[in-house]
C-alpha cells in the first residue's frame, strides 16, 4: 500500500449513501421553489462527505471547496428565483458538482486494497450519484431549451426528471416518459449506458471480490 494512502483515515460511506438516499426522497416527494434550494443544499452537503477523508488538501482543493460552498448560495438564489434561466444554471450546477463527486468516489473506490462493505456503499453512492446527476442535466434542459423537455407536453419538474433519470438508468423503460429534443435523447442514452457498465463492471466486481484483498 502507498504511503499516502497508509496515512489517510479509512473510508466510510454509508453516511454518505444515506444522505443520497434522503436526497432522492426530498426530491421525489417536492416540487416547489424551496424544493430547489433543499436539494442544492443536499448536493453540497454530498460534495463535502465525498471529500472528508481526503487528506492532506492541496491548495488547490480548499480553493476548489471555497468555490464550491460560495458558488452553492448563488445555486441556492437561483433555484428560488422563479427564472428559467437562474433556475437551469442552478441545475447545471448540481450536475458539474455531482460529476466531480463521483468521479472522487469512484477513484477512492479503486485504490482501496480490501474490497469491504464501505467499498461496497461507495460503489452504491457513486451509482445513485450518477442518477441525481443526469436528473439535474435533464432538468437543466427542461428550463434553458425553447421547446418542451418530455413528449406529450408533460411536465420537466424534480420530480419527473428525476423518475426519467433512475428509469433510465436502470434500462427499465417504461415508457411513459420520453425526451423530446435530440440532445435531450442523446443524454438519456448515455445514462442508461452508463447504469449498465457501472453495475456490470465496478459494482458486480466489488461484490464477487467481498473480503478479499487485492493490488
Amino acid at each position: 500500500m502507498a504511503t499516502d494512502e497508509r496515512a489517510r483515515p479509512p473510508a466510510r460511506y454509508g453516511l454518505l449513501l444515506v444522505t443520497l438516499i434522503a436526497a432522492y426522497l426530498v426530491a421525489a416527494v417536492t416540487d416547489t421553489r424551496s424544493g430547489g434550494a433543499i436539494h442544492v443544499a443536499f448536493v453540497a452537503a454530498i460534495g463535502l462527505l465525498a471529500v472528508r477523508h481526503t487528506r492532506p488538501w492541496p491548495w488547490p482543493a480548499w480553493l476548489a471547496a471555497g468555490a464550491a460552498l460560495a458558488t452553492a448560495v448563488a445555486a441556492g438564489a437561483g433555484a428560488t428565483s422563479g427564472s428559467k434561466p437562474a433556475e437551469g444554471a442552478a441545475d447545471i450546477w448540481n450536475g458539474l458538482l455531482l460529476l466531480a463527486t463521483v468521479v472522487i468516489i469512484v477513484g477512492r473506490v479503486l485504490r482501496l486494497e480490501q474490497v469491504t462493505a464501505q467499498s461496497i456503499y461507495g460503489a452504491l453512492s457513486a451509482y445513485l450519484l450518477i442518477g441525481l446527476m443526469f436528473a439535474s442535466w435533464f432538468g437543466a434542459i427542461g428550463f434553458l431549451a425553447s421547446a418542451p423537455f418530455f413528449t406529450g407536453g408533460q411536465p420537466a419538474n424534480a420530480e419527473t426528471v428525476q423518475y426519467f433519470s433512475f428509469t433510465t438508468l436502470t434500462t427499465l423503460g417504461y415508457g411513459d416518459f420520453t425526451a423530446g429534443g435530440s440532445l435531450g435523447r442523446a443524454l438519456a442514452v448515455l445514462d442508461a449506458i452508463a447504469g449498465q457498465v457501472f453495475l456490470a463492471t465496478l459494482v458486480a466486481r466489488l461484490v464477487s471480490a467481498y473480503g478479499t484483498s487485492r493490488r
